[in-house]
């Protein structure tokens, strides 16, 4: 039975943080839960208008805008409630660096960056919370759920933008730690295979290396070998879904603790290490700044369980 049965036209007001928007991806914000092809969908049929005409998904948005959505029942729209003072209280220790334009995050593995998919409250739902009058933060890109480390987001839609273009120049750098299942000869490794995502009917995302997917590129180097296990450092130089993930099986080695693109006996092996999680963790992001000289730079330090299991393996 549907909990949010009085459903209504909504006209919203674009302000700042929806300046500059793609009017699919300000749908899926404001419709928070419901499914990609059903925003799609209405922009197609013309139910979604922008200063009462028709809009194309790729269409931007402006400051005074005014967007029209039509009535459409929210999943679960009364249940997510407000998040426990607990939840803010540990995604506020878990802020790295913040100034007037950018906040970084360390995120925790486990923590979805967004909410939907059952998921209440994601990063972002947690620090917009905890932050009720910073209306224009967003995410700036995304880390899978399992992954954790260094997360960018922007506090204005003028940073946000540049984020994003330092992003499409591949001026951002982004570089990963993990532990792989085998023993690597080669010090370094560079995978070039084009990537393609695909949904399953239960609606699980899979990529697969395919040669109609998206160009991805990403150098590996080891840190440190041990008996049966590889610890590298990823550096993406694209950014597709599960790149790092991906690539790391098409070498024969997928991340330890991998449930998806993994080995399930193996990672059964390492579970009984203390092994509980994906063993990928975003450990910096470099990036110049206009008007830094030094640029930024971000740090997050390998969380202690992967430490804890790096210090419990035999070289």
């Amino acid at each position: 039975m549907n909990s949010n049965p009085k459903v209504q036209v909504r006209f919203i007001t674009v302000d700042e943080r929806g300046d500059g928007q793609r009017i699919d991806n300000f749908l899926l914000r404001e419709l928070k839960g419901v499914p990609r092809t059903l925003v799609y969908r209405l922009l197609r049929k013309g139910e979604v208008r922008v200063n009462k005409g028709r809009a194309k998904p790729g269409r931007k948005l402006l400051l005074g805008d005014v967007v029209r959505i039509p009535p459409v029942r929210l999943p679960n729209a009364t249940s997510s409630g407000t998040p426990a003072h607990w939840q803010l209280e540990k995604i506020e220790k878990s802020v790295l660096y913040e100034d007037d334009l950018l906040l970084i995050l360390n995120k925790e593995s486990g923590l979805a960056v967004h909410g939907g998919s059952g998921i209440s409250f994601g990063a972002i739902e947690l620090l917009r919370a905890s932050r009720p009058n910073q209306k224009a933060l967003e995410l700036a890109h995304r880390l899978d759920r399992d992954t954790s480390g260094c997360l960018m987001l922007a506090k204005k839609r003028s940073a946000l933008r540049t984020l994003q273009q330092l992003q499409r120049e591949n001026r951002v750098q982004k570089r990963y730690l993990a532990l792989l299942d085998g023993r690597w000869r080669k010090d370094k490794q560079q995978v070039k295979v084009p990537l393609k995502k695909n949904t399953l009917k239960s609606g699980e995302r899979l990529v697969r290396v395919d040669a109609a997917g998206k160009e991805a590129h990403t150098d590996f180097r080891v840190l440190k070998r041990f008996a049966h296990a590889t610890l590298v450092e990823a550096t993406l130089k694209t950014g597709r879904t599960h790149q790092i993930r991906v690539h790391a099986q098409y070498l024969g080695t997928p991340i330890l603790g991998d449930e998806k693109y993994g080995e399930e006996a193996v990672n059964r092996s390492y579970r009984k290490l203390g092994l509980k999680r994906l063993f990928l963790h975003a450990a910096s992001l470099r990036f110049p700044w206009e008007g830094r000289a030094q640029g930024y730079r971000f740090d997050a330090p390998l969380p202690e369980e992967l430490q804890t299991l790096l210090d419990t393996l035999h070289v």
